[in-house]
């Protein structure tokens, strides 16, 4: 399996913590030093350890945004 690089760019916030430590985050993270993207994932208490995720780029992130605010407002 290839090596997977990232930078977390920017720490945005958590949206839920684990009594694992494991915290659910939305942060804006350059993988494999690509553009950088809006990212939610679960990672590990020290950012080594990260699971399963999605990312987004801006036209997705917004779109998202739209159908959350749709959803709230029903």
């Amino acid at each position: 399996m290839a090596e997977i690089n990232y930078e977390i760019v920017e720490e945005l916030g958590v949206l839920s913590t684990a009594s694992s430590g494991w915290r659910k985050e939305l942060n804006y993270i350059s993988w494999n030093e690509g553009k950088p993207k809006f990212d939610i994932r679960q990672w590990g208490p020290d950012h080594s350890r990260v699971g399963k995720g999605i990312s987004l780029n801006r036209e997705e992130a917004k779109a998202l945004l739209t159908l959350l605010k749709g959803l709230l407002e029903e």
